[in-house]
């Protein structure tokens, strides 16, 4: 009796997945994929700056090359005064931020809630925060003098009404039905203030401590350019008065750095505290 069997030819799938598009080489190439789509253009634009005084295309001695920038950047912070004008244009900005904040949330949650109050103060504050604090600085001179109480009450008049209004904003866009829901379940007034009304608004003050962070930086290049002899803003001045070109492009390349650095740690945090606004993939 004969037994016939079953040959399985197996053949090449030509639709299978290529060996790049698989596994930790893909992960590998997506790495540089990412970084580029994400700095590409701020890659080409330091490349050209780099490339564009050797080709002759601007002038070296006005926008002088990266590298020489970057060298008087290591050299003022290294052999230089940056050390020291860092501290103190960080302590200037510091104070006036944390004023602000201090001043700014507090009231924002007060003013949210009690509309009464709000709608009384809403008119005064829309004109102090039209009001340029940069034309406010000579006044701030004439009655706190030239030292450093005018310079940090400037940055905390500029920085105070980004965090107050988006904190007012953030408690007033409160869902009201999760605040009736926490009232019918026995919730207190405090109760309902710490665990829905906080929570909820905290999202939009991070926006106003972002912009009030950004706005601190550049009301401090200001003030520091008039009636100063220290800080980042003064050596920006100071070096091109000097023309010290490539001194004057690093100290305002710090400055940059300074502010990439603040709005990264406030990402940081309110990453960390708001974790559950974070829309699901």
């Amino acid at each position: 009796m004969a037994i016939e069997t079953e040959q399985h030819v197996i053949l090449p799938s030509y639709g299978a997945t290529p060996f790049w598009r698989s596994g930790p080489i893909k992960d590998a190439l997506a790495i540089p994929g990412k970084i580029f789509s994400r700095y590409g253009l701020l890659i080409a634009f330091a490349l050209l700056w780099q490339i564009a005084p050797a080709l002759g295309w601007t002038n070296p001695a006005v926008l002088p090359p990266l590298d020489a920038i970057f060298v008087a950047l290591w050299n003022g912070v290294t052999t230089g005064t940056f050390a020291h004008d860092i501290a103190i244009s960080l302590q200037r900005a510091g104070i006036a931020f944390g004023a602000a904040v201090g001043l700014g949330i507090p009231l924002g949650l007060f003013m949210g809630q009690v509309r009464v109050i709000e709608r009384s103060l809403d008119p005064i504050l829309q004109l102090f925060r039209q009001t340029s604090a940069l034309a406010l600085y000579p006044v701030f001179i004439l009655l706190l003098g030239l030292g450093e109480t005018s310079k940090v009450f400037v940055i905390f008049w500029a920085t105070l009404f980004p965090i107050l209004l988006a904190t007012i904003g953030g408690v007033k866009q409160v869902d009201a039905k999760l605040v009736e829901m926490a009232r019918v379940y026995g919730a207190g007034r405090l109760t309902v203030f710490r665990r829905v009304v906080l929570p909820a608004a905290l999202p939009q003050i991070f926006v106003g401590l972002r912009l009030s962070a950004t706005t601190s930086l550049l009301l401090l290049i200001a003030a520091e350019m008039i009636g100063a002899n220290s800080g980042v803003g003064f050596q920006v001045m100071n070096a091109q008065y000097n023309f010290q070109i490539p001194l004057m492009f690093a100290a305002i390349l710090l400055l940059a750095l300074l502010g990439l650095t603040a709005n990264f740690v406030l990402e940081r945090l309110q990453a960390r505290l708001c974790s559950w606004s974070k829309p699901r993939d």
